[in-house]
């Protein structure tokens, strides 16, 4: 194991639902360290267990037992208020479903994560408009999100990701509503992201040629890790 803090560790995590003979264990044993800048796929079919890791990594969920640790601190040790600080300071987030509003500009969209910081309407308006230049769509500002092909949504969802300069964006089949070349320009920015910022990028996908481009793979079968670590 590397001496370097990872950003992002588990141990001994494990995630159940229901009771008595609902029971369902979607999560077993999981022990994984992920480093800053890394880009990790976690890999598995539907109901293996894939989003739910990802969920509890981004601390949108909570483990039933085993630890959660960013940059060494126990997430459990967290206060809410302090949690929600530091997911929307650190933590980027592409899913696919684009979770836009539709009835407000894309710049509106955008600046959501700093609105809820408490950063200055000036300061707001500033940073969204250099994310949106860094996406190719400064000149969209003004328009609805719900004008826009789903190739520019998934552009201003990694702008909205991008406005807090997190350290971790968490992708979520973040091509699976788009066509092939969109995709393929979408999985390019993220992998850029991720190499010349220095981003960590956890892709969760079941897409084998998306997981193959990623430094690591996890793959999860069951609820149980059955590679990378």
């Amino acid at each position: 194991m590397s001496t370097q803090t990872p950003v992002l560790a588990t141990e001994h995590l494990k995630k159940i639902y229901g009771k008595g003979e609902s029971i369902f264990t979607a999560l077993e044993s999981i022990n994984i360290e992920i480093k800053k800048g890394e880009s990790i796929a976690i890999l598995g079919k539907s109901g293996s267990g894939k989003s739910t890791l990802m969920h509890i990594l981004a601390l949108l969920d909570t483990p039933t037992e085993g630890v959660v640790s960013v940059d060494g601190t126990d997430a459990s040790k967290l206060s809410v208020k302090k949690l929600d600080i530091l997911r929307n300071k650190q933590f980027g987030f592409v899913f696919q479903q684009f979770f836009l509003n539709a009835n407000q500009t894309v710049l509106e969209n955008v600046i959501l994560p700093l609105k809820i910081a408490g950063v200055s309407a000036k300061e707001r308006t500033k940073r969204g408009m250099e994310v949106l230049k860094s996406v190719e769509l400064e000149e969209k500002a003004q328009n609805k999100a719900n004008d826009l092909s789903g190739g520019q949504k998934q552009r201003v969802v990694i702008a909205r990701a991008l406005v807090n300069e997190p350290q971790v964006i968490f992708a979520d089949e973040p091509t699976g509503n788009l066509d092939s070349v969109t995709g393929a320009a979408i999985q390019k920015m993220l992998f850029t992201l991720n190499k010349e910022r220095g981003i960590t990028l956890i892709i969760v996908t079941h897409d084998h040629e998306l997981a193959a481009k990623c430094d690591r793979l996890l793959e999860i079968h069951d609820g149980t890790l059955v590679k990378g670590a």
